[in-house]
């Protein structure tokens, strides 16, 4: 099937978006895109709308106003054409606990009218094969990530929707988990993720946007949002064994560093540019 958002390799449109609750505006006029195989990623503080935009996108939740497309598809009135293009992972863990771990997938195999030879396939790609009989109740939080994952592939979507993918993992299995993401983006997949994670972020996302109270107040590459936002600086040890932190963009700072190295008392210089950290207080305020 040919879609809109398929013919021009935008598999996400989004324009001016607004959600409230009541008087809460949850979303506030967002507009945003996505192509195929891409990363994006949504960042925010607890409440920022971050959730909110999933739920709108993968047709949970109804806008209050604005349009929005997936995979060609008008999230309001096209839902049911949109199901089979796209799927989720939710923040919680919701496995059935006492079924093993194939007996999960096989039970939303049946749903998508899918063979039981897909589900091997996942398996083996989330190196689950050896704990495939084991109740899921037995899994360690790594392992039930992998299998939401695996879940979530059945389908084969166009666009995966991944809420708080890694939270509460430990580093092994969060770097698991961001390792697959990457593989889906290889394979064409569009990944839209929301994260807590600045240096996940940082990692994984081919365009990051910054949300704050419903509204985006940023949105590019990591890298450009840390040129243009960020503040570049450099520790400078000098012959004293002392260490000075200078602003490359301070004129002050410039002039101070280029007196010490016409004494020749610099032993070493190393310069950082800013993080996603630094940009998302400077536009948003505070810290995640």
């Amino acid at each position: 099937m040919t879609t809109a958002g398929a013919s021009t390799g935008v598999t996400i449109e989004i324009e001016d978006l607004v959600k409230h609750y009541g008087e809460v505006r949850a979303v506030d006029g967002v507009s945003l895109s996505a192509r195929e195989g891409q990363i994006l990623g949504l960042l925010g503080h607890n409440g920022a709308g971050k959730t909110t935009m999933i739920r709108m996108l993968t047709g949970r939740a109804r806008p209050t106003s604005g349009t929005a497309r997936v995979c060609g598809c008008d999230v309001v009135h096209e839902r049911e054409r949109m199901k089979p293009l796209i799927n989720l992972v939710f923040e919680e863990q919701n496995l059935y606990e006492r079924l093993s771990g194939r007996e999960n997938l096989q039970l939303f195999a049946e749903l998508y009218g899918l063979p039981k030879a897909r589900v091997e396939e996942l398996l083996e790609a989330v190196r689950l094969q050896e704990a495939a009989t084991r109740k899921v109740k037995t899994y360690s939080s790594g392992m039930k990530q992998r299998l939401l994952v695996a879940r979530a592939l059945l389908n084969r979507p166009k666009v995966l929707f991944l809420d708080e993918p890694t939270r509460g993992l430990d580093p092994t299995s969060a770097r698991e988990v961001r390792d697959m993401v990457r593989e889906q983006a290889r394979k064409g997949t569009t990944v839209f993720l929301t994260t807590h994670y600045m240096e996940e972020a940082d990692e994984l996302c081919d365009r990051v946007a910054f949300l704050s109270s419903g509204r985006i107040v940023a949105v590019d590459s990591p890298r450009e949002l840390k040129l243009r936002y960020g503040e570049r600086t450099a520790t400078v040890l000098l012959d004293t064994r002392e260490e000075h932190t200078v602003g490359l963009d301070d004129p002050q700072d410039a002039e101070r560093l280029q007196a010490w190295m016409a004494e020749g008392r610099v032993l070493t210089v190393h310069s950082r540019e800013g993080t996603l950290e630094d940009v998302f207080i400077n536009l948003a305020g505070r810290p995640l």
